[in-house]
């Protein structure tokens, strides 16, 4: 497959500024750049999900999930290709600190790392001798750790995975970055999303999408020896109808989260400061379901979200491994 970015049929009268970038508190002020506006790099996908930058050759990659493949973007000449299909209907995905993609596979319920030549190495497919559900997100820290949720939702039908059954409780585990060791840290979500640390990686941040009686973003602190979780608090609570999915951290520690549900009034993405105040709004004509940072300042935010993939400048930069 090769494609060119596909822009038709949206905002034929793009104006400066976007008015789809919304100020909500005026601490958002300082992360807009005037003359930057949302851009539809392509269309085309069925779900996407799990953007990941890969600066040194200046392309991304994200999941098409039902359509069991990874897509590349490269940014010099905006062709989008196939990456790998099948992907087993991965879903999230980052990279490590020797810059190898990790990600998590619904299809095999399992967490993979792709090695430079190639080739496919399993970092966890099971806990105690029982498959995985179907591990959703994952973040490398800067020890080397790879954290990673694991719900059930590919698992439940065959459009985004296996349909199967639940063998584990829903978690987020830690692999350790020496031994391979693993270990679960949290069960307190319902239904375990989205995560990203802060800057400094003090607090992990967990995204609660099964939260009763609205979805909730979770903070935790993290032990000095980086292996523990601890006062798990609500950070956020989404509110009625709120959908947080997919996040990641600037480094100033806003929350750029991807949000929506099928209306104008919550697709796109929302940023909140690291009090928990929303504080901004990029609004999208479909739901956002992940983010990440990137290109050659790392102060593009790139937006996974429905059928789409889209992209924003802004005056900021993700942190490190974001």
């Amino acid at each position: 497959m090769s494609d060119q970015p596909t822009t038709s049929g949206w905002r034929a009268h793009p104006r400066y500024p976007d008015p789809a970038i919304e100020t909500l508190d005026p601490r958002f002020e300082q992360y807009r750049v005037f003359s930057a506006a949302v851009e539809r790099l392509h269309t085309g996908c069925r779900w996407s999900e799990g953007p990941v930058w890969f600066g040194d050759g200046r392309y991304l990659l994200w999941s098409d999930i039902p359509n069991n493949r990874i897509l590349k973007w490269e940014e010099e000449t905006g062709t989008v290709s196939i990456y790998r299909k099948p992907s087993n209907f991965a879903n999230g995905a980052t990279r490590d600190r020797q810059g190898r993609l990790v990600s998590c596979e619904h299809g095999g319920r399992r967490v993979t790392r792709t090695e430079h030549d190639g080739t496919i190495t399993v970092l966890m497919d099971n806990w105690q001798g029982k498959p995985l559900n179907s591990p959703n997100d994952v973040i490398v820290k800067s020890d080397g750790s790879i954290w990673f949720t694991d719900p059930v939702f590919g698992i439940l039908g065959n459009y985004e995975g296996h349909k199967a059954d639940s063998e584990v409780e829903q978690a987020v585990y830690r692999i350790d970055g020496e031994s391979g060791d693993a270990s679960i840290v949290s069960t307190d979500a319902k239904g375990p999303n989205g995560l990203c640390f802060s800057p400094d990686e003090k607090i992990l941040y967990l995204v609660d999408s099964r939260g009763e009686p609205n979805r909730k973003i979770l903070a935790y602190d993290v032990s000095d020896n980086g292996r523990e979780l601890s006062n798990m608090r609500v950070h956020i609570d989404a509110g009625p109808g709120g959908t947080p999915d997919g996040m990641r951290s600037d480094i100033d520690g806003n929350l750029w989260c991807g949000w929506g549900m099928g209306s104008e009034e919550l697709d796109g993405v929302l940023v909140f400061a690291p009090d928990g105040t929303k504080i901004g709004r990029i609004a999208l004509p479909e739901r956002c379901a992940n983010v990440c940072f990137g290109g050659t300042k790392r102060n593009r935010l790139f937006m996974a979200s429905s059928q789409s993939l889209y992209s924003l400048y802004v005056n900021t930069q993700g942190i490190a491994g974001g």
